[in-house]
Formats: C-alpha cells, structure tokens, sequence
C-alpha cells in the first residue's frame, strides 16, 4: 500500500485543460487586437474601415468576436497535442517499445527475473512501471508465501499488474476528453460565426436605399472567416484525438503482451 501510494505522489499530472484554455484565450484576444486588428491592415489605418486589397490578417480581423473564441480553440488543440505528445512519449519509454517487449519476453523464459527488471530500470515509462510491479510480484509468488495455492498465486501476480495499469492509464489519457471536445465544439463555433455573418450580409442586402456594400463585406468575411476557423479546429481535434487513441492502445497492447507473458511462464514454470 505504501508502495502504490508513493507512485501516485510520484507521477505527475500533465498540464490543467482549463488553465491552457485561459492562457490560450488570452493570446488569442492579443493576436486578434494586435495582430488582426493592426491599423496597418486596414484603409487610412483604421480598422473601422475595410481591409488593405488582398491583406488576409485584417479579413479575418473582420470576422467579429468570434475569431478571438475560435483562435483560444484552436491555439488549445494545439498546446495540449503537443502536451500529449510529450507525455505519452514519456510513458513509452526511452528505447523502442517493441523491442522492449521481445527482450523482457526473452529474459522471462529464461526465467531471469532480474535481468527483466533491469531493462526496465533502463527503459522507464509506463510500461516499464507495470511490468516491473509484476515482476517483483512474480519473484515474491515464486519465492514465498507457501501457504498460496499455484492459482491464487497466479491471481496475485494479475491483481498487481491491473493494479499498476489503473494507477498509470489516467496519466495517458489526461487531456484526451478536452481535445475530443473540440472536434465538436469547434465546428459548432464556426458555425455560430457564420450565421452571425450571415445575418449581418442579410440586413446589409435588406437596408434602405440600396446595398451596403461595406457591410455586406464584412458580413461575408466573417461568415467564411469563422467557417474556415471552425473546421480547422475540428479537423485538427480529430486528427490529434485518434493518433493519440491509437499511440495508448498500443501501449495497453504492451502491457497486456508482458502480463499475459509473466502469468504463463509462471504458470509454466511454478
């Protein structure tokens, strides 16, 4: 108990889902006032006015105080993608996972408990911290506790690495249902975006006197400008959300690969 408990304080939680959103929404309201929205991108600098011809920064600035909503989104994809990356990559572990696996399989069957558990002081990560728990489980089952029965030995040694994979999985899949919530949530703000747009480029063709062409500009811009925002955001959301699903399976694969092997070789050879 005191051993779990000394591995939960030492694993550290990746970074908060809310505080990179509020970082990231306020650079995005910065890139937007500052960048966008740059007097020098507009006519006689004043971003009342329409953008310079063919300068993309101010169009977008013209697409209303949605941009600054969809910019925090897209910029929080990203951080919390590379986060991922960088933690997942931490729980794979310093060499190749798949000759990791072959050479820990490899020392099991020649039974040398303690050179797999060396491998795994050089590997690090995740799997190494499942593996190792079920290898000390292994050399305490084959050592002692006479009183056990083979099975429930054998229940033992699995316990411990469920155990170990329940204590390291909410470390791989921190962050993961913020990004899946942008695959929605960004498209569906787009979307807002663009109505918005759209509404302004109606009441422009609806207005007294002709057609405002300046504000019927405008509305287009930000109906397309928020579009384009909204299916980036999604796009990228999905994207990072199934490469990283699938980078977990494939450690969870590792893990149970390992298990299944310490469970039979002990099975095989107690």
């Amino acid at each position: 108990m005191a051993k779990q408990t000394a591995t939960k304080k030492k694993q550290s939680k990746g970074l908060s889902g809310a505080l990179v959103i509020l970082l990231c929404f306020i650079l995005g309201v910065i890139i937007y006032l500052f960048v966008f929205g740059a007097p020098s991108n507009f006519i006689d600098n004043n971003p009342k006015n329409n953008p310079v011809q063919g300068n993309m920064l101010g169009t977008i600035y013209k697409g209303g105080f949605v941009v600054p909503i969809l910019l925090t989104w897209l910029l929080s994809v990203i951080v919390l993608s590379v986060e991922r990356w960088i933690a997942i990559n931490r729980c794979r572990g310093k060499a190749d996972l798949t000759k990791f696996v072959a050479n820990v399989k490899e020392k099991l069957e020649l039974e040398d408990i303690d050179g797999a558990k060396e491998l795994c002081a050089k590997q690090k990560g995740s799997v190494a911290a499942v593996v190792s728990a079920g290898l000390d489980t292994y050399k305490l089952m084959s050592k002692s506790a006479p009183e056990l029965s083979k099975e429930q030995k054998v229940a033992t040694i699995n316990k411990t690495i469920e155990e170990a994979t329940a204590l390291e999985m909410p470390t791989m899949n921190q962050n993961l249902p913020v990004i899946a919530t942008f695959t929605a949530l960004g498209t569906l703000t787009g979307l807002f975006g663009t109505v918005l747009g759209m509404i302004r480029s109606f009441s422009a063709l609806a207005g007294e006197g002709g057609t405002d062409s300046a504000a019927l500009s405008v509305g287009i811009s930000e109906a397309l400008v928020n579009t384009a925002f909204g299916i980036l955001t999604g796009a990228l959301a999905v994207i990072s959300y199934n490469f990283f699903t699938a980078k977990i399976d494939n450690i969870s694969y590792a893990i149970d690969e390992i298990g299944f092997s310490i469970v039979g070789v002990f099975q095989s050879k107690h």
